[in-house]
């Protein structure tokens, strides 16, 4: 098949990106390499599947992987209007896989504008060129965030998430809903995943686990972190 990866940069994005190509898939991956942690990681996942940094640094340009021929890169905000359905329509995707999204709890008390951007218009822009172009699935992060203050454990699908805490998890929640909605009115297949905590090599730095080993490390494992 010939999926688009957005947040091909990220954590998660790098990993997917990496199993698709190895499977025979292809690939094209999508991220803007914001600053909410260091570029230089991004870069770095980045050229562990072949692309360089002086190639990923440019808005906008398509280049290839010299590690495998079926991976494609190009940095782009998913809120840009013009130029995301005509890379759809260029590219023709089978599968969606949306990974892209400003991440970050406690960010979204201090930037509240970028998670609107980034999580709201801009897969709602993701929605409408799956609409406008048959793509035949989208999968898409969501968060276990959305849970709330839900005292139950372990969570279940089927729990309530109508009380978000967080700007963070409120996107994400709204990305739940439209992509109903989409899928109610033009038949689009999607999925929804809840991480919770995910961990592994190539993670983000500002992720629970590593700032814990940082703490530990430091001999600060009793204090405030």
């Amino acid at each position: 098949m010939k999926i688009l990866v957005t947040g091909a940069a990220g954590f998660i994005g790098y990993h997917l990106v990496k199993s698709l190509v190895e499977d025979n898939h292809e690939v094209i991956g999508l991220d803007n390499i914001n600053d909410y942690y260091s570029t230089n990681l991004k870069f770095d996942r980045l050229k562990e599947l072949g692309i360089n940094k002086d190639s990923a640094k440019d808005f906008l340009s398509l280049n290839g992987s010299n590690l495998f021929q079926n991976f494609k890169f190009i940095r782009m905000n998913l809120e840009d209007r013009e130029n995301l359905p005509k890379l759809f329509k260029d590219q023709k995707f089978d599968v969606v896989c949306n990974l892209a999204a400003q991440a970050g709890v406690r960010y979204s008390i201090e930037n509240p504008e970028t998670y609107i951007d980034s999580n709201i218009v801009g897969f709602l822009n993701i929605l409408e060129c799956c609409r406008n172009h048959n793509i035949k699935k989208l999968v898409y992060a969501s968060s276990s965030s959305v849970y709330g203050d839900n005292k139950k454990t372990p969570f279940e699908e089927t729990d309530n998430t109508d009380k978000p805490i967080s700007l963070y998890a409120a996107s994400k929640k709204s990305n739940e809903l439209m992509a109903h909605t989409y899928s109610h009115l033009f038949k689009l297949n999607t999925i929804g995943l809840r991480f919770f905590t995910v961990y592994g090599s190539w993670g983000r730095p500002d992720m629970a686990y590593y700032l814990f080993a940082d703490a530990i490390t430091k001999d600060k494992a009793n204090k405030s972190i």
